[in-house]
């Protein structure tokens, strides 16, 4: 276990000794501040990132980028408007590879890239099936704001079910691809549960701040530091904040004026989802190219 993970495993339990506390209400509320606090800065470095991915190779300009970045959020946005069951499905796919790749991206002596990304997405698609087989009603509510009808029908128990077999098919073939993998089966498992834990205990937004920020964000956040600046340190870390900064306080203006906008909560909770999924899109393809940079 990482020293990253140990960290990850106490401040998840704590997040969850707090609920103790706190109403949902208060939850809800504590889950948007922490994914605005670090969940949005974490994707708010992307050009910073981009620009030096292709900083041998392009001659594009910094507005240049800027206006192709743009650009794929502004059709993220409209796919979410025209097409939002289609816009859904594939944030969950661009999403569950993000999250998967973010947690499993030590699989360098992977004899299958193939393999690894088969692998890696059914890992994040299995974590987005517990989070939501444990809030069902609360996801189904979420999700029909979205795409605008009612998902009523859909059972969750057997989505997870089928993304859990998935899993585990994927896993097999990872085992002969990769000797990193198979060291790491059993710890990982154990943070399956974890996670199980947190999903049943917390709130929705809650348990999807803990996973989001504590699992994913902040350990982006380390993994991009060390690739802008070589270490992760105090100087580098207000280096890195001062390079985001003003890209998270436009996506923080953008939230609260859908806030302000729309303040039935579940509409708000639907486009926050979707803001996010916007601007997952081209992170990805962002971080992405940085793991094959590096």
């Amino acid at each position: 276990m990482t020293r990253s993970n140990k960290f990850a495993i106490v401040v998840s339990f704590f997040a969850l000794w707090i609920n103790v506390y706190f109403s949902f209400k208060y939850q809800q509320l504590a889950g948007f501040v922490v994914i605005f606090l670090f969940g949005i800065l974490h994707g708010a470095n992307d050009l910073a990132l981009y620009t030096k991915i292709d900083h041998e190779n392009s001659n594009k300009s910094f507005k240049k980028i800027l206006i192709y970045y743009l650009l794929v959020i502004f059709f993220g946005f409209i796919l979410f408007y025209c097409i939002p069951t289609l816009a859904l499905l594939l944030f969950l796919l661009f999403s569950g590879y993000h999250f998967g790749e973010q947690h499993w991206n030590n699989l360098k002596d992977s004899k299958n890239r193939c393999s690894s990304i088969i692998f890696q997405t059914t890992y994040g698609l299995f974590i987005f099936s517990l989070l939501f087989y444990f809030h069902e009603e609360e996801v189904k509510l979420i999700v029909s704001k979205i795409i605008n009808f009612s998902i009523g029908s859909i059972n969750f128990a057997w989505i997870t079910l089928a993304s859990g077999i998935a899993l585990v098919l994927s896993s097999i073939s990872m085992a002969r691809a990769s000797l990193t993998f198979k060291n790491q089966i059993v710890i990982n498992i154990f943070y399956i549960f974890v996670f199980a834990i947190i999903f049943k205990t917390a709130d929705l937004i809650w348990a999807f701040a803990i996973y989001f920020v504590v699992w994913h964000s902040l350990p982006s956040i380390n993994e991009q530091i060390n690739y802008l600046y070589g270490d992760f340190t105090l100087r580098n870390f207000q280096k890195y904040f001062k390079s985001a900064f003003i890209y998270w306080i436009v996506s923080l203006n953008g939230i609260l004026i859908l806030f302000l906008v729309f303040k039935d909560k579940q509409l708000f909770t639907a486009l926050f989802f979707s803001f996010l999924a916007a601007i997952t899109f081209p992170h990805t393809i962002i971080i992405i190219k940085m793991q094959n940079k590096k």
